[in-house]
């Protein structure tokens, strides 16, 4: 803490001592607000210059800025619907008007007055009473700081939101997002539930579990990379339409688009494939798009984005085919590692065949498509949870959505064959004997609930912070998130080469339902 700010704080301080001595509670409990800043704006819009309302109002919120000397001075306070300036004057305040001239930026007042235009036609309250509502001990960052040292913006959100009506405007529109999506599923009959974060065992999606262990049990816990199996359990138990909102957890690398905590949508219908869910997914990202942004064509990153649909729907094979000049058709596993190697894939030979083909799509494909784009038809082998293809076995019946090179919707027409679904998990397990500690796990419970019998069904994993990335034009997921994951100050490298590492192109990383 520079010795600047230091003596700042002291000043602060001093001041809450002073409150304190003549008798003001710089805390108290609670205020009668009767309007909000927005609703003065809107409500008295229809003054003319030097008109004063006949009505008094009560309003409050955090000064944010001060201007003006002496007998009279002008501020503004901003509450979460925006900002209103007020008008205080010594000889309406009397001895109340001295504290409120030593009031600091940052302060939280409620004030009460009739409100007026100025000569500028600017909406006022005048102050005939105000009331310290909190003394603020930390003076806010200076405005071109606080909107700029992005590491602040991460590491004290509430900083950022307090100086950044941008920032808050994002996370209001991701609420928004986050409830159409909501409404569209439950329009639509599906049921949403909860499902257990801490988990047996490790399952559902290809990643690296963060490991956990529960004392009482005296046995380890693995904090859920997805939810899915859990869901799957409720269509054999009966449900026919379900979905879950909530936190995933992968523990691997950072990036733009990766945290090691996030937000992820599984949703699961009966009696449909794969085809049905990407029609679904396509209509839900339409009118979630419309009603939270009220456009679908966007810019992200710099780069147009239209939503207009039918999203481009391309099979895996070819576009292995035309963007990388890779032809595994038909090709054995051996023949597979090789050309994996041969097209730079480290480790290849050691890998397993759907790691590897999964490196070559990232490789080769994923960056090259910007449009909304669902890819279709994957080897057998990058996706253990997935029914196989009705005309071709070595293929299943699994899309992933993909805009700006990101996956940001993943889904299966679901194995329900517990036959089947227990040899992939033997594959499984084979290759997580061999050191892969992203492989699924031998599940012996769910398998024993599809031998009760689970109808055919449509899976979708949806990554809900990279769609808001992209409805909102924020760059970086930690724009999205209202409290990322950073090291402690005390750990952390420098801002510039913390930041840096970050925003990094990644390598791509399991996202939901199994894959990145």
């Amino acid at each position: 803490m520079s010795e600047e700010l230091s003596d700042l704080l002291k000043i602060r301080r001093q001041k809450l001592d002073d409150l304190r001595a003549a008798g003001i509670n710089p805390f108290p409990y609670k205020y009668d607000r009767s309007i909000t800043a927005q609703e003065i704006i809107k409500n008295f819009d229809s003054l003319v210059e030097h008109q004063e309302s006949p009505d008094i109002v009560s309003v409050a919120g955090r000064i944010m800025t001060k201007r003006g000397h002496g007998k009279a001075s002008f501020a503004t306070i901003q509450d979460e619907s925006g900002k209103i300036q007020i008008y205080a004057r010594q000889d309406v305040l009397n001895e109340k008007y001295d504290f409120y001239s030593k009031l600091d930026i940052g302060d939280i007042i409620g004030v009460k007055g009739h409100v007026f235009k100025t000569k500028t036609g600017e909406t006022t309250v005048r102050v005939e009473d105000w009331t310290l509502l909190c003394k603020s001990l930390h003076p806010l960052p200076e405005k071109w700081h606080g909107l700029t040292d992005k590491e602040l913006c991460y590491r004290e959100r509430y900083v950022d939101l307090i100086t950044n009506s941008e920032t808050r405007d994002t996370f209001k529109k991701r609420s928004k997002i986050i409830s159409n999506i909501r409404n569209f599923l439950e329009t639509k009959g599906f049921m949403e539930v909860e499902t257990p974060i801490l988990h047996v065992l490790q399952g559902g999606a290809a990643a690296r579990p963060f490991e956990t262990f529960h004392d009482t049990l005296d046995m380890p816990f693995f904090l859920r990379i997805a939810p899915e199996l859990y869901l799957k359990r409720l269509i054999v138990g009966g449900f026919e339409k379900v979905f879950e909102l909530g936190r995933a957890f992968r523990n691997e690398g950072m990036s733009f688009k990766h945290n090691p905590e996030y937000t992820m949508l599984e949703v699961y219908e009966t009696y449909v494939d794969y085809q049905a869910v990407m029609k679904m997914t396509e209509d839900m990202i339409v009118e979630v798009l419309q009603k939270a942004v009220g456009s679908l064509k966007l810019e992200f990153r710099g780069e147009p984005v239209d939503f207009t649909p039918p999203f481009k729907r391309m099979p895996l094979l070819e576009v292995l085919k035309h963007y990388g000049n890779i032809d595994i058709a038909n090709k054995s596993d051996e023949e597979i590692r090789q050309i994996g190697k041969t097209n730079g894939i480290e480790g290849a030979m050691e890998l397993g065949v759907g790691k590897v083909i999964n490196e070559l799509y990232d490789k080769f494909v994923e960056p090259n498509l910007r449009q909304p784009t669902f890819i279709i038809d994957y080897p057998i082998e990058t996706s253990p949870l997935a029914k196989k293809k009705r005309d071709n076995d070595r293929l299943v019946e699994r899309f992933e959505l993909i805009v700006c090179g990101m996956e940001i919707a993943n889904a299966f027409s679901e194995l329900n064959d517990p036959i089947d679904q227990r040899e992939r998990f033997t594959k499984q397990a084979e290759l997580k004997a061999a050191g892969d500690i992203e492989a699924e796990s031998m599940d012996e419970d769910f398998l024993r609930a599809l031998e009760y019998g689970m109808p055919p069904t449509g899976g979708l994993g949806v990554g809900v912070d990279r769609l808001v990335m992209l409805a909102t034009n924020s760059p970086t997921i930690r724009d999205v998130l209202l409290f990322p994951h950073m090291k402690p100050i005390q750990n952390a490298q420098t801002k510039k080469e913390e930041l840096e590492v970050l925003d990094r192109p990644p390598l791509n990383l399991p996202l939901g339902k199994g894959e990145k």
